[in-house]
């Protein structure tokens, strides 16, 4: 038999280089690996360095022999920032400079060894962030097959799909400054979509902004794979999945991707994907409060906000007499010295009732019985975790899907209130008593119940648990064909 023949089929996952895509991503890999399939993850350079120092990332599959990361440059300077203002130049820089790399690589044998020598087949089957369309063209070029992975929530991916039909419709560009007029454009949301719940760039009202140009091809860039690979679960989408099945027939909602591993037998470790070094005393801190009285409010890895906004959140969280673990990331305050600025009453009131860190391992605080609500951005990452932990939230996006999530979060799925657009201290100070006393078990009911569906998914037979093991067996098929092809 040849060699290549006898070898598991060869996976390339190739994330969006950024915390919640890569996060995903890697929690999709150990998920194909424990599958008997050999995975390469391809990060960029920038990415890997950043996992290198803040995890144990170079140790972390030392048990799983079918596992390796290859690197390739994003094409910037080690000084871009790299941040979400400058979200665009990255992904240019990906289109026009990674890509001939990436096509290189493919092409060559350097994926077919590892860092032991190990041997492994060619690559035989490509999943790649959905954005990244230059993706398909090279998997085109080389007759490689494709799926595309979507890490942002499936009901901002739907109106990406429909930023064509709002812009025919007349619907978009807004014709006035009222954000609260209703959407009627995207079908299955024209009960409760307003202007204000679109991605923040469409408020540009410019036909020309690079947003606009690049996700309104989304639904024809991710019809190209073979499939269309989604982090949620049928039992909190079905309705926008049967909407979206209209455009890309063969979906694959494997979600919560973080959590299938929760419900796997492995020999992996628990580990982290964090690019920022986690606090763990916010643990011992958790420890010492009684059951659902602590607020976790974190804005995630890329939302900024100015010293005003600072101040009246954190008025707002004092004032409520809640306890609360606030999560406050390096240079996500504008003005860098606000620590030595705080009115004498915050710095009581955060002694009295609060914990601060810098970064803290997000999975664990969810999961701990001390945690009664989460403030959050509205990642996508983050609302699955919250889900998943039956943990009710206050949602305050910051861009892209997160302004769609809220909206969601609130007015479909029940598990919440929207604070989109608001920062007042006296409104902080209401939704967190709303939040965590006096709507407190009619959303921690709605909370537990939606947990209990994300749990029974990925258990046998499950929505996510089937749509996965036909993810698998859908790689392995293709990929036969790719190696009969080589012969």
């Amino acid at each position: 038999m040849d060699e290549q023949e006898s070898l598991p089929p060869h996976v390339l996952i190739f994330p969006l280089p950024l915390q919640g895509p890569v996060n995903s991503m890697f929690k999709l890999a150990e998920l194909l690996c424990f599958s008997g399939l050999h995975i390469t993850i391809l990060l960029t350079e920038n990415i890997h360095n950043r996992l290198v120092l803040h995890t144990d990332i170079s140790s972390r599959f030392d048990q799983c022999p079918g596992f390796q990361i290859k690197t390739i440059s994003d094409g910037l300077p080690d000084d871009h920032p790299r941040d979400g203002g400058k979200f665009l130049e990255v992904f240019d820089s990906l289109r026009t400079k990674t890509k001939t790399l990436f096509k290189d690589m493919l092409t060559s044998d350097s994926l077919c060894v590892d860092v032991d020598g190990k041997v492994r087949g060619r690559v035989s089957c490509i999943i790649a962030d959905g954005v990244l369309g230059f993706t398909c063209d090279v998997a085109d070029e080389v007759n490689v097959p494709i799926f595309c992975v979507r890490t942002i929530s499936s009901c901002c991916l739907w109106i990406f799909f429909c930023l064509p039909e709002l812009i025919e419709s007349g619907e978009y560009p807004f014709k006035d400054d009222n954000l609260d007029e209703p959407i009627k454009s995207v079908p299955g949301t024209e009960t409760f979509l307003r202007r204000r719940d679109l991605p923040e760039f469409c408020r540009s009202g410019d036909l020309t902004d690079p947003n606009i140009q690049l996700f309104k091809t989304e639904g024809r860039e991710n019809s190209r794979a073979y499939g269309l690979i989604l982090n949620t679960f049928e039992e909190l989408d079905q309705p926008i999945l049967n909407q979206m099945r209209t455009i890309c027939p063969n979906l694959y909602p494997i979600g919560p991707l973080h959590a299938h591993l929760k419900k796997k037998q492995t020999t992996l470790r628990s580990s982290s994907n964090s690019l920022w070094a986690e606090d763990r005393t916010c643990i011992d801190w958790l420890d010492d409060q009684l059951p659902n009285s602590v607020i976790y409010v974190s804005f995630g890895s890329i939302a900024t906000m100015t010293n005003d906004q600072l101040i009246e959140f954190w008025y707002g969280l004092v004032n409520s007499k809640q306890n609360f673990l606030w999560v406050i990331r390096p240079n996500s305050i504008g003005d860098e010295e606000w620590r030595s600025k705080m009115p004498v009453d915050l710095v009581k009131g955060t002694k009295e009732r609060g914990y601060i860190v810098e970064w803290a391992p997000q999975e664990e605080v969810l999961a701990h019985p001390a945690v009664g609500g989460f403030w959050t951005h509205c990642g996508w990452n983050s609302i699955l975790e919250s889900v998943y932990e039956g943990k009710p939230m206050i949602c305050w996006p910051y861009f892209f899907d997160q302004q769609v999530n809220s909206r969601f979060v609130e007015k479909v799925w029940g598990l919440g209130l929207d604070m989109k657009d608001t920062c007042d201290r006296e409104i902080v100070e209401k939704m967190v008593k709303d939040l965590m006393v006096l709507r407190k078990q009619e959303f921690l009911g709605r909370a537990n119940h939606m947990s209990k569906l994300a749990k029974n998914c990925l258990m046998e037979g499950g929505s996510s648990y089937s749509n996965f093991d036909r993810l698998v067996k859908d790689i392995k098929s293709l990929s036969n064909k790719v190696q009969s092809l080589l012969k």
